[in-house]
């Protein structure tokens, strides 16, 4: 089984690191988001990986090489213009065409998620999988009494458990190909083309740590996390 990672963007966002260094080789707590990704997909079963690169993709491949290093099989496919999400795995195609079905990550999460759930969860009549997080609040959040309006307690950053959002980790059964664009995103064309026809299915994880890096903040919060963390410690 193949996991593939999405690391061909520009992270703008995290400018002036990006100018040099591509998103996925940031450095979160001594070690690139890219290689605690490998970890945490070696972790779970995963050797046998595919990244889908592009902005400073001579960096990429320097870096990680085969995988050896990481104890996994890494090859590449590269896109000479930015695809965008849906794109950058049609590019691949020729790759993944003869496989029943393969895990997609986005370059940017950091998780410790099961992934095989989502495998497990591609029945007969659904041709993809969606992990789904519950989202955390970018701010800390006051209780109080509704009635008084007393003060209660102040929760940092908490969960918001009736709001779901998409974690950027995916397994998809191979006809997806048939709904990918040559360029754009994924998240524009295919999911919500499978969703209309009923082919897309969500995995809620409760209790998983899930964090997108998108911000000077997130990599400082991220450092302090991943090194606590079991999968990582084993």
């Amino acid at each position: 089984m193949k996991a593939v990672i999405l690391a061909g963007g520009y992270g703008k966002r995290l400018k002036p690191y990006t100018e040099n260094v591509p998103k996925p080789l940031l450095s979160v707590a001594g070690k690139s988001i890219l290689e605690w990704q490998i970890r945490w997909l070696k972790h779970y079963g995963f050797k046998e990986i595919l990244i889908c690169a592009g902005y400073l993709k001579e960096k990429l491949v320097n870096e990680v090489g085969s995988g050896t290093k990481y104890g996994v099989k890494v090859g590449y496919v590269v896109e000479d213009e930015p695809l965008g999400t849906g794109g950058a795995i049609k590019n691949a195609e020729h790759i993944l065409k003869n496989d029943e079905s393969f895990l997609l990550i986005n370059g940017d999460i950091l998780t410790d998620l099961d992934p095989n759930e989502l495998l497990e969860g591609l029945e007969e009549k659904y041709l993809g999988t969606i992990a789904l997080v519950q989202l955390p609040s970018p701010y800390g959040i006051v209780k109080f009494d509704e009635k008084t309006c007393k003060v209660l307690s102040f929760v940092e950053k908490p969960r918001l458990m009736d709001y779901w959002i998409n974690a950027g980790v995916y397994a998809f059964k191979r006809e997806i190909f048939n709904y990918l664009p040559e360029k754009g995103d994924i998240e524009k064309t295919a999911l919500p083309k499978l969703a209309e026809e009923g082919k897309l299915r969500a995995h809620l994880f409760e209790k998983v740590f899930w964090m997108s890096i998108d911000s000077h903040k997130d990599l400082e919060e991220a450092s302090k996390i991943i090194p606590t963390l079991s999968i990582f410690s084993k």
